[in-house]
């Protein structure tokens, strides 16, 4: 399903559910397009009214989104289109790490975040309805499997942009190169010649991070590739990114990805046969 102009969808042949399932639609350059299909948003409506329970994969929240019926509700969308979901629907709590959020006073409002966590919306919907048996059961056939340390791991950190900040822009542009170095938020200081407590208020209006948090996530990020592809000690990718104390690399590593650093390692190694 895309959200360029095109026929609506005929689903108004169907007058009760039981349940609904908004697969992934695939944004047009511009972004999402409100307003594009008015009767299949009039029909989900009528479907929750009628005790359906609507379901989302992936950034078919967009469209179960303009139904209104997510509007103070907690959500969750694929972490690439967080920033334009969070635009186009600020009214709804996105969470993009998040596997999987059900709301709603009965349950009925399911969204479920990155691509293949339509494994764990399938797999949940089968336990509700079937029983945690069948779903397993259809786990091991299928070869499906849980998110159960959820999607934190799998997001790589860009810092926002296009905040139209060109002091804080330039103090970025630094930090891709040089986020490693010691003390580097003194040293962004320094060179953006503004007072600290102005530097530190305007980087965090422009980012949404403190100058040590956006530091931080990009250490976190050179740390990760180093992980999948190599074989460096742990003890010497935390020296690389700028990290004298292994320890403290440790607990903010799994902090942020919510995994070990040799917890990540084992999962996201790209292995020996893909290795050119």
């Amino acid at each position: 399903m895309c959200s360029c102009p095109r026929s609506e969808p005929c689903a108004r042949e169907v007058e009760t559910t039981d349940i609904v399932i908004v697969p992934s639609v695939l944004l047009c350059p511009e972004g999402w397009q409100k307003r594009r299909y008015p009767g299949l948003v009039d029909w989900l409506r009528t479907m929750y009214d009628r005790g359906a329970v609507l379901c989302s994969a992936c950034s078919g929240i967009f469209l179960l989104a303009e139904t209104g019926l997510f509007d103070g509700k907690d959500a969750t969308v694929h972490f690439g289109y967080a920033r334009t979901f969070a635009t186009a629907y600020p009214a709804v709590r996105i969470h993009p790490e998040r596997v999987l959020i059900i709301s709603g006073l009965r349950e009925e409002l399911v969204s479920s975040g990155a691509s293949m966590t339509w494994h764990d919306l399938v797999l949940y919907l089968i336990a509700r309805y079937a029983g945690a048996t069948a779903a397993q059961e259809v786990a091991r056939f299928f070869a499906l499997q849980w998110h159960q340390d959820g999607l934190a791991p799998y997001i790589v950190f860009e810092g926002k942009r296009d905040h139209g900040d060109s002091d804080i822009q330039s103090a970025q542009k630094w930090l891709d190169q040089n986020y490693s170095v010691a003390n580097p938020v003194e040293e962004m200081i320094k060179r953006s010649r503004l007072a600290e407590r102005t530097f530190k208020r305007r980087f965090t209006t422009a980012t949404g991070l403190t100058p040590i948090a956006y530091v931080q996530r990009l250490r976190i990020e050179d740390a990760k590739r180093r992980l999948e592809r190599t074989d460096a000690p742990i003890e010497e990718i935390s020296w690389q990114v700028g990290y004298e104390d292994p320890a403290f690399f440790r607990r903010l590593f799994k902090r942020t990805t919510g995994l070990a650093p040799g917890a990540y390692r084992k999962r996201f190694r790209i292995p020996d046969f893909a290795r050119l």
